[in-house]
């Protein structure tokens, strides 16, 4: 039998599929002792369903609806407004509407209600439906309740919640209307209480908006409203408005605006005592719900009323320490150059290859230097080694520091040697004095590590089931050892001490900014400004033969490399193509998460750079671009060293100089090659788990191979030997993954979960101008070429690049501008490494740059001072 009402006392959050988002939470809080829930009913989704069976021309309109997208926005206004006048006409039936009755005769016909619409898709963790339906307030009489309730039906298919559920993916069959009628509450004050700051995320500040009368002139924003910021019962924050409306409930039904009287405008809305018992009452709900929560609140006689309560949904989730403590995280991936979401086996992975503790949350890695920050042995070196790449970062921890009352201080370290200067410090200064200036340490490190990753695909095809899994983890402390070494880390330090000494002392002894720049270009045993080059080597392989040209114009599906050979010049393309891959196949956008597609697996991805390599550039342009870099770096050295010898002790300055320009030179490429190696043993690790899931697919454990992909490595493993998986861990996994996608993930966030934004600290720069951070030299104009995922790469040779991120998979893309602009980098991060390479100028960190700039608008990039100008 199927049940049209259910009393607020009836309902809990396991009847959200019957009473809506809403219902369920104000059921659940209407069971709560002390928690005042004005009285009423739900009317459940089965007479919603009911009485859309009772249009039977719906249907129709529904699957006209599910075709459109979120920009048919004339075609979504007028299918939403005639599927509404259909749902609003039809006659609600006689038996929903004696159980309406019932239940009002119950609580008084007469009295006045509020009826709110409650989706079975809204306050939800992963969606705010919030403001997509309807709610009416003072509704009087049965009839005016079930015109009401009929229009909140309706309500379900507004253009602006029509539009949400296109741009959400939610399927409008799928998500079902109920109605929550209750007894209206007349307040002398109503408002929102979030029981987590929502500007900061600090989920220790609660923020509450309060106004007068009815919360619906706030909520609409037709009046200012009181803003009180409330922490462990203290207010820590009060901003009294000028209020000049109110909504307020009239005799005959309905609701007016009405003005304030002046005396009463500047007057605060709540007393400190209610201010601070509201806040109470908000950490009660949030820890009965376990998640922040948006409550909608009235005063009615000194008494604290609630009549909506949902979960935030835009808070970014807290990295768990395992502890009570206070601790400050960084995220890794705005170090990386890659903010995307990753799956749960790409981030345990990366978790077990790290040299230190991450952190998951989000999606999203992140380390916690909390304690060094607390020492001022170790705080002043962090500080300086962060600022040198991520300034932003650095300015967010020092704003944290400079409270004083978040990071405890432990006691000085007596053994440091100075000030700014603890044992990191003197471990980084340390690492000159382990290298001699000789390049073939580079070439030994080198051929080491690909003998290793030989050793590595010879051993690994042997393995299968759980021993496969002990290989792997033996492997990667193996090649831990190996990446991590003293050596390794000293030369990747040596180059980057070389490259800072370079620039402050050429800016004190010659006023010559970012020296290092010019002198970076071209250097040798740079793995991955020499895979951008290679594949200007390809397209000289291909360019000769038309006929291959044409055919990969049209490449759709990636078994073309086997159909090639039929073509006139297709054999010496194809084996071109497959040379590229066995070097550099393993790369991919986001590569440091192992379950994205790499290039090997996906080749269609190179198709068009090669394309626009054949259209751009003349045939032997990589050998031309990498000597011309070179000898702008020569000269620009002897230039340099010059002007040194011009001045008081030149002698001794220039051959300082010349040691630091050699160290650089033999050194800088090398701070790509770890990370080259890390990509390239996740690829046969990943290779070889997939055989393994391709086992599991064949025993009908998971449905695809790529299931694995939401498993961590031990989950996985322990898959592989149970030959068990409930199949909800996937799905589940999936859904999260979806959700973490919106997400935006900050560089610095607090145990507390609040997010510090950095900021650059500069007066000298020109009106409009953005700011970043200057990381290549130069100043370039040209036409502004947004994008934000490469495969959507259309360039010309001219256009400056503009996107959130870049990692070494872009290189190829380098090729063919003539400036780069990116919202996430520092100084030593991939982007701006092989942008000093190539020659071009460089801003990266600029906050916002891919909405700030528009796609095709002419920019001029000043690489030199860290700042982008729009000129048209």
């Amino acid at each position: 039998m199927r049940t049209y009402v259910l009393g607020l006392q009836e309902v809990d959050r396991t009847k959200a599929k019957v009473v809506g988002g809403k219902g369920a939470n104000l059921g659940e809080l209407s069971r709560l002792e002390g928690i005042r829930v004005p009285a009423g009913f739900c009317v459940s989704t089965e007479a919603f369903k009911r009485v859309m069976g009772e249009a039977p021309s719906l249907g129709e309109l529904l699957d006209r609806l599910s075709r459109l997208k979120a920009e048919d926005r004339d075609d979504i206004r007028k299918l939403s407004a005639e599927i509404r006048t259909i749902i609003e006409r039809t006659a609600i039936p006689a038996d929903v509407q004696d159980a309406i009755t019932r239940s009002l005769a119950g609580l008084g016909e007469q009295a006045a209600y509020a009826v709110r619409s409650s989706a079975t898709a809204e306050d939800l963790p992963g969606a705010s439906f919030a403001g997509q339906q309807d709610t009416y307030l003072n509704v009087i009489g049965k009839q005016a309740i079930l015109k009401h309730i009929s229009r909140c039906w309706a309500s379900l298919f507004t253009e602006r919640a029509v539009t949400y559920r296109v741009q959400h993916g939610f399927d409008h069959r799928k998500v079902h209307m109920a109605v929550v009628v209750q007894k209206l509450v007349v307040p002398q004050a109503a408002g929102i209480l979030f029981t987590a700051d929502p500007v900061t995320s600090n989920r220790k500040v609660s923020s509450i908006e309060a106004g007068f009368g009815l919360g619906e002139a706030l909520v609409s924003g037709l009046t200012n409203a009181d803003g009180y910021k409330v922490r462990n019962g203290q207010i820590i924050e009060k901003t009294v408005a000028t209020k000049k409306l109110a909504t307020w409930a009239v005799e005959e039904g309905g609701t007016e605006e009405r003005a304030i009287e002046p005396e009463r405008q500047s007057r605060p809305v709540l007393t400190d005592e209610q201010i601070v018992r509201l806040e109470r009452l908000g950490r009660r709900i949030e820890g009965h719900f376990g998640h922040p929560q948006d409550i909608e609140w009235c005063l009615v006689e000194d008494e604290l009323h609630i009549v909506q309560s949902r979960p935030i949904t835009t808070l970014y989730p807290i990295p768990d320490a395992g502890d009570q403590g206070n601790h400050v995280f960084l995220s890794v991936g705005h170090q990386q150059m890659m903010t995307d979401p990753m799956k749960p086996l790409g981030l345990s992975l990366f978790q077990l290859i790290a040299a230190g503790r991450m952190y998951a949350a989000g999606g999203r890695l992140f380390v916690d230097p909390t304690k060094q920050l607390a020492s001022p042995a170790s705080r002043d070196a962090l500080l300086d080694l962060i600022g040198r790449s991520e300034p932003l970062i650095k300015d967010a921890l020092l704003t944290i520091i400079e409270r004083g009352d978040f990071i405890e201080p432990l006691p000085g370290d007596p053994t440091a040697s100075r000030p700014g200067q603890g044992k990191q410090g003197a471990a980084l200064a340390g690492f000159d004095a382990q290298v001699e200036d000789d390049p073939a340490i580079v070439a030994e490190l080198i051929e080491r590590s690909q003998a290793a990753l030989e050793e590595l695909k010879r051993d690994i095809r042997t393995k299968t089931g759980t021993a496969l899994f002990d290989f792997i983890l033996e492997d990667i402390q193996r090649s831990k050892k190996s990446l991590f070494d003293p050596r390794s880390m000293a030369v990747i330090m040596a180059a980057m001490n070389a490259h800072w000494w370079l620039n402050e002392k050429m800016m004190a002894w010659l006023g010559e900014k970012n020296a290092a720049d010019t002198l970076s270009q071209s250097v040798s045993n740079n793995i991955t400004s020499e895979m951008g080059l290679a594949l200007l080597d390809v397209a000289d392989v291909i360019r000769p033969y038309p006929d291959v040209v044409a055919y990969l114009q049209d490449v759709k599906h990636d078994g073309f490399l086997d159909e090639l050979v039929e073509l006139d010049g297709g054999r010496e393309a194809r084996d071109a193509i497959r040379a590229y891959l066995r070097k550099y196949g393993m790369r991919c956008v986001g590569e440091i998460d192992i379950t994205r597609a790499r290039w090997s697996e996906k080749p269609t991805t190179l198709v068009p750079l090669i394309l626009s390599n054949i259209k751009s550039f003349e045939p032997h342009a990589g050998e031309r671009k990498f000597e011309q870099g070179r000898q702008e770096a020569l000269q620009h050295a002897r230039a340099l060293l010059d002007r040194l010898r011009q001045l008081p002790d030149g002698e001794q300055k220039a051959s300082e100089a010349q040691r630091m320009i050699d160290r650089l030179r033999s050194f800088i490429g090398y701070r790509e090659y770890p990370k080259y190696s890390i990509i390239n043993r996740n690829f046969v690790y990943k290779q070889a788990l997939l055989q393994e899931a391709e086992r599991l697919v064949q025993a009908s454990v998971i449905h695809d191979v790529e299931d694995i992909y939401y498993l961590t490595f031990d989950e996985l493993r322990e898959v592989v030997r149970t030959q068990q998986l409930d199949d909800q861990v996937v799905s589940k996994r999936r859904a999260e993954h979806e959700l973490n996608k919106k997400l935006t993930p900050p560089r610095v966030i607090t145990s507390d979960g609040e997010i510090v934004a950095g900021a650059y600290r500069r007066a000298d720069l020109p009106a409009g101008a953005i700011v970043g951070l200057a990381v290549s030299s130069g100043v370039v104009e040209g036409r502004a070429r947004v994008l934000l995922d490469m495969a959507d790469a259309v360039l010309e040779a001219g256009d400056i690049l503009v996107t959130a991120f870049t990692d070494p998979s872009w290189t190829p893309l380098f090729v063919s501008i003539k400036g780069l602009v990116t919202e996430v980098g520092g100084l030593m991060t991939h982007g701006a490494v092989i942008a000093r390479e190539y020659g071009l100028p460089a801003v990266v960190g600029v906050e916002n740059a891919t909405r700030l700039i528009r796609d095709g608008q002419r920019i001029r990039v000043h690489g030199t001072d860290g700042y982008v100008e729009i000129l048209t």
